[in-house]
């Protein structure tokens, strides 16, 4: 192998900041550690924030609305804050030392939530009937732990992921992603009289530089978002033969950069509603499901926020189902390597997700039916089997294994070299704003229905509540939303990269 070859080119380093060796680093013998860490961030995000409504309603004495609205923001949080882990990892520290600086965050996060529902004095007080009184400062404790590790979460997901992806090597830091991006809307607007020529191989690029990151690929000029071109309009007053302010002039790489960042805009607003379905499994499905039979067996009883474990076991079994049997089938009508294209994968999730909260309303309505045949307003449960809630895990299960793992693919693959965790964070964000836009149809519905002393859609006692009207609501808003969704993809442009062009 000759002595250039022994290098990767696509700007990764080791965790030492030395340029990767092929030989020597990367390749499976790290994945053990990456999926280590993964697994052991997942189960303690899962294992707390699945049971988190149920702790909020019982010790805490939040009630159902509240806690959920409360679950809603936290676990928002938790996928904002990704925003500031890939800014770190793209532009300072790696992504190496970034997943390692915000684990021991996670870790001081778990440890003191472990404290605060433990340690008297922090720990909401019960009396014999396990009706619970909390104070301020025990609340406080509570909610400061929680949001400690949604601080935390966000150097380790988008890190991972992408950590994981480019062969699991560290990536240089590039300088500020976000910069650039500055440089480029900055000299466009300064360049509003400038008129863009026809012939785009004027527009200015350095002929030595090979890309943002060394060794990474350089975006090519497409033809959309033509007005960015602006920045790199070489004008009078500009001298390229001397050092260029990027403040002033922008190499169409640069601008390229920009223009990836827009298309995806549109494909992220419509996973939104997708995921405030999601958020649904744990907050309103779990509460739903604490109103119902927990028995399997005359001696065993399964928790409510245990049924969850059905939307694991659905992205098990349609991971391999797909890889295997669907993808092969369907590549031989389509030609495509994948069988459907990342977009088309997308938007069957978001068709599937529409039956989960079909499902879910259609159990909602049978179960308020037998309560109102048989008066059972006042029973904490309904002598309704919890297990018939397996429909609508099973469905949301499989709508990630289209939804999800597309669009975190979709993501990476159009994100600029220098940006790939940035946009691994971009991602995850469609997921926190479907979880604060679920927390604010929670506030309006919450608002809205219990006027005139009305219990309203999601009171304290769900018997003489309506949860189904809520799914329903989401279920249409769910078809409007794959409406949208497939006017933006018809609408969508690959990025070019190394003269490739995909449509």
């Amino acid at each position: 192998m000759a002595e250039e070859d022994i290098y990767t080119k696509d700007g990764t380093v080791d965790y030492r900041g030395r340029p990767a060796n092929k030989k020597t680093t990367g390749t499976w013998r790290v994945v053990p550690y990456i999926l280590g860490n993964e697994c052991c961030e997942r189960l303690a995000y899962y294992g707390m924030g699945t049971n988190l409504v149920n702790y909020l309603v019982l010790q805490l004495g939040e009630g159902n609305a509240t806690a959920s609205i409360n679950v809603n923001n936290w676990s928002g949080t938790c996928y904002i804050t990704p925003l500031i882990g890939a800014f770190l990892a793209d532009a300072y520290l790696g992504r190496f030392w970034t997943i390692a600086l915000f684990s021991i965050i996670y870790v001081f996060g778990m440890a003191f939530l472990t404290l605060s529902a433990s340690v008297h004095g922090l720990m909401p007080s019960c009396n014999s009937d396990g009706v619970c009184h909390t104070s301020t400062g025990q609340s406080v404790a509570c909610f400061a732990a929680l949001y400690l590790i949604a601080l935390g979460t966000g150097g380790i997901k988008p890190c991972v992921s992408s950590f994981g992806t480019r062969k699991y090597r560290n990536q240089i830091p590039a300088g500020s992603p976000l910069t650039r991006l500055c440089q480029v809307l900055v000299v466009s607007f300064r360049n509003l009289q400038v008129t863009v020529p026809a012939d785009k191989s004027l527009l200015y690029e350095p002929a030595d530089e090979e890309s943002v990151v060394k060794g990474s690929r350089r975006l090519d000029h497409t033809d959309t978002l033509t007005f960015f071109d602006k920045a790199a309009v070489v004008t009078k007053k500009d001298n390229i033969k001397d050092s260029v302010n990027p403040w002033r002039l922008c190499p169409v790489s640069h601008v390229e950069e920009l223009k990836s960042i827009i298309r995806l805009l549109p494909i992220l607003a419509t996973g939104i509603i997708f995921s405030c379905v999601y958020a649904q499994m744990s907050t309103l499905f779990v509460l739903q499901g604490g109103t119902m039979d927990p028995h399997m067996g005359p001696n065993f009883e399964i928790p409510a926020a245990s049924l969850s474990i059905f939307d694991t076991i659905s992205v098990l079994i349609w991971v391999p189902i797909y890889d295997r049997i669907i993808i092969p089938c369907v590549r031989k009508f389509t030609g495509h390597k994948h069988g459907f294209t990342q977009l088309q994968r997308m938007g069957i999730g978001l068709f599937i997700s529409i039956f989960s909260m079909v499902a879910a309303t259609v159990l909602e309505v049978l179960r308020l039916r037998m309560v109102r045949r048989h008066n059972y307003y006042e029973l904490t449960t309904v002598p309704m089997s919890i297990f018939w809630q397996i429909p609508q895990y099973f469905l949301v299960g499989c709508s990630e294994v289209f939804t999800f793992i597309g669009q975190l693919e979709f993501f990476y693959d159009q994100a600029p070299d220098s940006m790939r965790s940035t946009c691994s964070a971009l991602s995850l964000t469609t997921v926190a704003l479907g979880s604060y836009l679920s927390a604010l149809l929670v506030n309006i519905v919450t608002s809205i229905t219990t006027k005139n002393g009305n219990p309203g859609w999601i009171p304290n006692n769900l018997n003489y509540g309506h949860i189904d009207y809520f799914y329903l609501l989401l279920a249409i808003l769910s078809v409007v939303n794959l409406g949208v969704y497939i006017l933006v993809a018809r609408w969508y442009t690959y990025k070019k990269a190394v003269g490739e062009f995909r449509k």
